[in-house]
C-alpha cells in the first residue's frame, strides 16, 4: 500500500429472504461483508465487486445498485498515513446454501432492535436506558440528545419509523454503545462487524426498506411464482413490521403488480392458495406510484 494515498474498497450488501427472515451474505464467520480493493485490472467498480464476490463466496449475483460511498477520516482508517474510501453496493439474491462459501446471517443478529414483527423488542428498554444516561452525562446537550433519542427510536409520539435504521445505528455509535465505537464487548448492542461493515449494512437496510415502498424491487427476492402470503411475509421481514392482510392484498391488486399463474400451492395445511407472478410489463406501461405498505400498528 502507498503511504499518504487513499485506498478504494468495494463492499457488497447482498440480501436474501429465507424462511421469512432477511439475511445478509457474509464472510469471516459472519464478521464482515464480501469486499476487496478496487484494482487496476477491474473494468468497472461493479465488475470489480462481482469478481470479489465470486472469489470469496462463489454465489451468483444478479441485481446490484450502488449504495453509498464512505470516506470518513475517523471511521475504518486502516491505512497508515492514508485513508479508506469504501464504495458499497446493494444486491438482491436468492440464497443458495450449496454455492461456494458464503455465510448467511440474519439482519436482526446485528440489529435486534429493528425487528418489530412480534411487537416492541425487549432490548429497546436497555437501549433507551443507556441513551438516557448518555444524554444526562452532558448537561449542555442533554435536552437535544433526549429529543434525538426519542425521535430516532419512536418515543416522541410519532411512532416507530422503520426507515431510520441507519440513524439509529449512528446514534448508538455516537453514544459508544456498539463495539465498533470502542465500547467494551459486554456493553455492545447487537453483533459487531469488522471495521465499518455494520454501518454499511445499516445503510443497505435503510435503503431497501425505503425503496420497497416506491419500486417493485422486492420481486427480485421472490421465486418465479409465489403466493400472496409469501409476498407479504417477505415484505414484513424486510420492514421488520407486520402488514394488514386485507389492505395489503387490495393494494397489490390495485397496482396490478402481479397476475395469476393458474397454479395453486398449499399453505400451512389449509386450502390451496393461488400462485402469482410479477408482471414485468407493468414497468413499461406506467411509472409506478409505489408500494405503500399497509402497516399494522397494534
Amino acid at each position: 500500500m502507498t503511504i499518504g494515498f487513499a485506498h478504494a474498497e468495494l463492499i457488497a450488501v447482498l440480501v436474501a429472504v429465507t424462511g421469512d427472515e432477511p439475511r445478509v451474505m457474509t464472510i469471516r464467520s459472519g464478521n464482515a461483508l464480501p469486499s476487496g480493493p478496487f484494482e487496476m485490472g477491474h473494468r468497472t467498480l461493479q465488475s470489480g465487486l462481482r469478481e470479489w464476490v465470486q472469489e470469496q463466496t462463489e454465489h451468483p449475483v444478479g441485481y446490484l445498485e450502488q449504495l453509498y460511498t464512505f470516506a470518513d477520516r475517523d471511521r475504518n482508517n486502516d491505512i497508515p498515513g492514508g485513508r479508506t474510501i469504501s464504495i458499497s453496493y446493494l444486491g438482491l439474491v436468492n440464497e443458495q446454501s450449496g454455492a461456494g462459501r458464503p455465510g448467511w446471517h440474519g439482519w436482526y443478529e446485528y440489529f435486534p432492535w429493528e425487528d418489530h414483527r412480534q411487537g416492541r423488542p425487549a432490548v429497546l428498554n436497555e437501549i433507551m436506558a443507556r441513551l438516557r444516561s448518555w444524554a444526562d452525562a452532558d448537561p449542555a446537550r442533554r435536552d437535544h440528545r433526549h429529543r434525538r433519542a426519542d425521535f430516532t427510536f419512536g418515543l416522541d409520539g410519532g411512532g416507530w419509523n422503520e426507515d431510520l435504521a441507519l440513524q439509529r445505528y449512528e446514534l448508538l455509535y455516537e453514544a459508544r454503545l456498539v463495539a465498533e465505537a470502542g465500547c467494551d464487548a459486554e456493553a455492545n448492542l447487537g453483533r459487531a462487524m469488522f471495521a465499518d461493515h455494520r454501518r454499511i449494512l445499516a445503510t443497505g437496510i435503510a435503503r431497501l426498506r425505503a425503496k420497497i415502498k416506491y419500486r417493485p424491487v422486492v420481486f427480485e427476492l421472490m421465486p418465479e411464482s409465489f403466493t400472496l402470503l409469501r409476498l407479504q411475509r417477505t415484505i414484513e421481514a424486510l420492514a421488520g413490521l407486520t402488514l394488514h392482510k386485507q389492505n395489503f392484498r387490495r393494494l397489490i391488486e390495485q397496482q396490478e403488480l402481479v397476475e395469476e399463474t393458474g397454479g395453486t400451492e398449499s399453505e400451512t395445511g389449509g386450502r390451496p392458495a393461488k400462485l402469482f407472478r410479477f408482471r414485468h410489463t407493468v414497468l413499461e406501461e406506467r411509472a409506478l406510484a409505489g408500494t405503500k405498505l399497509p402497516l399494522s400498528r397494534n
